[in-house]
């Protein structure tokens, strides 16, 4: 038997022993929607909008256009929790959550999202910017911040611009815990994004 034809067959039959494997074992991965409460209606008696409003997707750029989910344990040191990630990328996440918003409070009833062929009045652009936890006083608190525009489609002028930050402090390091926190600081976002955009409709 020549030395090549040895040493094929002495590969093959370590590749056939027990435990062998060429593919390395991978984490298991955790799935997480975005927890989500409904808003409540806008008041009765609250002015309702006849424009049309297109929800723009969030611009995210590097990691925040992913579905990890991350944490800053020291300053300007971004990571991934090992094991999770989001059921969606980020922008999906938070465009859906606000979508969500809008339609549970009611005072924008002519709605459509940016994949949607009908024209309309006013656009909501967002740059998200945040979308992580940070370590205060030993615990994760999830810090999220949108910066939002909204523009008139007609004359591509710019109506108003906002920037909105929450943070909520996590019950824990675990991540379940961490995962509600975000719900919760996404909830206030979104209510304010809401009354924000409305109040500035309702001025035109």
């Amino acid at each position: 038997m020549t030395q090549r034809a040895l040493s094929l067959l002495l590969l093959t039959m370590a590749f056939a022993l027990p435990g062998c494997n060429l593919v390395t074992e991978r984490t298991p991965v955790t799935l997480y929607e975005l927890p989500a409460q409904a808003l409540d209606p806008a008041p009765v008696q609250s002015t309702q909008s006849r424009a049309t409003l297109r929800l723009a997707m969030p611009h995210a750029s590097g990691l925040l256009d992913g579905s990890r989910i991350l944490v800053v344990p020291e300053p300007n040191q971004p990571r991934a929790y090992e094991g999770a990630r989001w059921a969606d990328d980020m922008p999906h996440l938070i465009r859906n959550r606000l979508l969500d918003a809008f339609l549970d409070d009611g005072r924008i009833t002519n709605l459509v999202h940016a994949e949607s062929m009908v024209s309309a009045d006013l656009e909501l652009l967002s740059d998200l910017r945040s979308f992580h936890s940070e370590y205060r006083n030993d615990l994760p608190e999830a810090t999220l911040r949108l910066d939002a525009r909204l523009i008139d489609t007609r004359s591509q002028r710019l109506v108003a611009t906002q920037r909105f930050v929450q943070r909520q402090n996590a019950k824990s390091e675990a991540i379940p815990d961490v995962v509600d926190a975000f719900g919760m600081a996404a909830d206030r976002l979104a209510r304010e994004l809401v009354d924000w955009t409305a109040t500035q409709m309702a001025h035109r």
